[in-house]
């Protein structure tokens, strides 16, 4: 079942323009197990196979695989180890959110969507090179204990959620919310919502709507 989650979920982000080629990287946690199941290092999405993934231990131990892993492991399964409630995280390579990433800029909550899903300002996580424990440790203080998303200074964002689906809408929103803030930006000053309002909101889309 994961498996084949992570060979689809691939699929998903190639065909989403959330990354090309073989960047970007996509893991899931089986909470019941703490088991992850990850991409695979350097493979195209579009042939990656279910035998391709990776299954590793929360300590990083590798238990399953004819494949080394992504070399952003220790940033997947250090999200995991802080983030109890997050059991799918998608590594993307987005154009508009790279924008911000470049800029080493934070991204706030400049739409109802952003306040919603995101839950306030997506915070740029200090640079230090891609597969490093350094950069692991940097994404995990980005996200912090409530946050859903980071971006990775002159690399990328990562997205996490409570399941590969709301991953995916954290990183739909993201790349949304960056396009019309630097459009904005472009046109005059946004106007960013205020703390209150972006908690009211997230704490609806959360817990309340559709339920």
């Amino acid at each position: 079942m994961y498996r084949k989650l992570i060979v689809d979920a691939g699929i998903r982000m190639l065909h989403s323009n959330l990354t090309v080629e073989t960047w970007g990287n996509i893991s899931a946690c089986d909470p019941e197990t703490n088991l992850v199941y990850l991409t695979p290092s350097a493979m195209r999405y579009d042939i990656i196979r279910e035998d391709d993934i990776v299954v590793a231990k929360l300590d990083g131990t590798v238990l399953e695989s004819s494949r080394k892993p992504t070399i952003e492991i220790d940033l997947h399964l250090g999200i995991y180890r802080a983030r109890p409630d997050i059991n799918a995280v998608v590594h993307t390579h987005p154009i508009y959110s790279q924008v911000f990433a470049v800029l080493r800029e934070d991204i706030p909550p400049v739409i109802d969507e952003a306040a919603q899903i995101l839950g306030g300002a997506v915070r740029c996580a200090a640079y230090a090179l891609p597969g490093s424990p350094e950069l692991a440790k940097n994404c995990v203080e980005a996200i912090g204990e409530k946050g859903h998303a980071c971006l990775l200074a002159n690399h990328g964002a990562v997205c996490a959620g409570v399941n590969m689906d709301n991953a995916f809408r954290v990183a739909a929103v993201l790349e949304m919310t960056a396009h019309i803030y630097q459009l904005a930006r472009v046109i005059g000053k946004p106007v960013i919502l205020g703390e209150e309002l972006v908690k009211t909101m997230h704490d609806f889309a959360y817990n309340r709507y559709g339920k």
